[in-house]
C-alpha cells in the first residue's frame, strides 16, 4: 500500500476509535437512513432521492456513513452514551468533478444533533480523504458559510483546507432548516490531501502568523444571532459581502488568526507554522 494511503487510513481509523464509531461506505440497506439523516438536517425534500443515492453507491461514489460501533472494534467508552449499537449517526456524500483538475466535491456532511461534538464529522472527512487517496484523487473541495466560525475553524485550521473562491449567493435562497431566507454566500475550499499545509494541520502543528492585509471579525455564534436578531445578522451579512468582495478583488485569501477572526493574506498557503501552540 502507498505510504500516503496507509497513513490516511490509519488516521481515519484513529478518528473512529476516538469517536467510538465506525466510518465506512454506505450499504444498499442504509440508503433510506442516509436520506433521513440529510432531511433531518436540512428539511424534508432537501436532499437527493433514493434513486440518486442508489446510483451513486452503485457507481462507487463516496457515500459514507458513521455508525455506532456494534462489533467491538472501537473504544466503547468513546461512543456517545445515547447511541444504539449500529445506529447511523452521520453521513457524507461526494461526487467527482473536473473543473480545474479532477477532484471530489464533498456536497453533504450531516451528523445527528445529539451526536455533534464527538468528532464524528471529523471522522467522516478523514475517511473521505482516505477513500480519495486509495483511488488516486488528491484533492477534495466543498463550500461553507463563511460566517459560521466553528466551520471555518474546522475547515481551515483543523483540516488544513484553504479558501479558493468567494461565491456570493451561490445557491440562491435555500429556505432550508439551517439557512432560512439568509443569503447563501459561500467560501469554496480546496483540501490538497497530501500538501505540507494539510500534513501540518492533521498532525496538530502550529499555524503560521499570517501577514494581514485587512480582515473581518466573526461572531462566536452567527447561527444564534440569526435566530435571535435577524436584523443584526443581516447587517453582519451585508458587511461581510463588502469585505469578502474587496478581499477577492485584491487577490487575497482569508485565514483565521489566533482569536478566530479572518485575516486577509497573500502568504503562501503552505507556509511553515510559527512558535505559537497549535489551536
Amino acid at each position: 500500500m502507498d505510504r500516503d494511503v496507509a497513513e490516511a487510513v490509519a488516521l481515519a481509523d484513529r478518528a473512529d476509535l476516538g469517536a467510538g464509531i465506525i466510518t465506512r461506505d454506505a450499504g444498499e440497506h442504509e440508503i433510506d437512513a442516509v436520506l433521513a439523516r440529510f432531511e433531518a438536517t436540512w428539511g424534508d425534500g432537501r436532499g437527493p432521492d433514493h434513486s440518486m443515492i442508489r446510483a451513486i453507491t452503485h457507481a462507487g461514489g463516496t457515500v459514507l456513513v458513521a455508525v455506532a460501533d456494534d462489533e467491538g472494534g472501537v473504544d466503547a467508552s468513546a461512543t456517545p452514551p445515547f447511541a444504539k449499537p449500529g445506529e447511523l449517526l452521520g453521513a457524507a456524500l461526494g461526487f467527482l468533478g473536473w473543473s480545474e483538475g479532477v477532484h471530489l466535491h464533498s456536497h453533504m456532511n450531516a451528523v445527528a444533533p445529539a451526536a455533534r461534538g464527538h468528532g464524528i464529522g471529523l471522522a467522516l472527512k478523514l475517511r473521505q480523504r482516505a477513500r480519495c487517496l486509495e483511488h488516486g484523487i488528491d484533492e477534495i473541495r466543498w463550500t461553507f458559510d463563511p460566517l459560521i466560525r466553528r466551520n471555518a475553524r474546522m475547515n481551515l485550521v483543523r483540516l488544513g483546507a484553504e479558501v479558493a473562491a468567494y461565491l456570493p449567493e451561490f445557491y440562491g435562497v435555500l429556505g432550508d432548516e439551517i439557512s432560512g431566507t439568509d443569503r447563501s454566500d459561500r467560501f469554496e475550499v480546496r483540501w490538497r490531501l497530501t500538501s505540507p499545509r494539510v500534513r501540518r494541520a492533521l498532525t496538530g502543528g502550529p499555524a503560521p502568523r499570517w501577514a494581514a492585509t485587512g480582515g473581518f471579525a466573526l461572531m462566536p455564534d452567527y447561527e444564534k444571532l440569526r435566530r435571535d436578531d435577524a436584523a443584526e445578522a443581516a447587517r453582519m451579512r451585508e458587511a461581510s459581502v463588502r469585505a469578502f468582495t474587496d478581499m477577492a478583488r485584491q487577490g487575497l485569501r482569508p485565514e483565521l488568526d489566533a482569536a478566530g477572526d479572518y485575516v486577509f493574506t497573500a502568504d503562501d498557503a503552505d507556509a511553515a507554522g510559527d512558535h505559537r501552540e497549535a489551536r
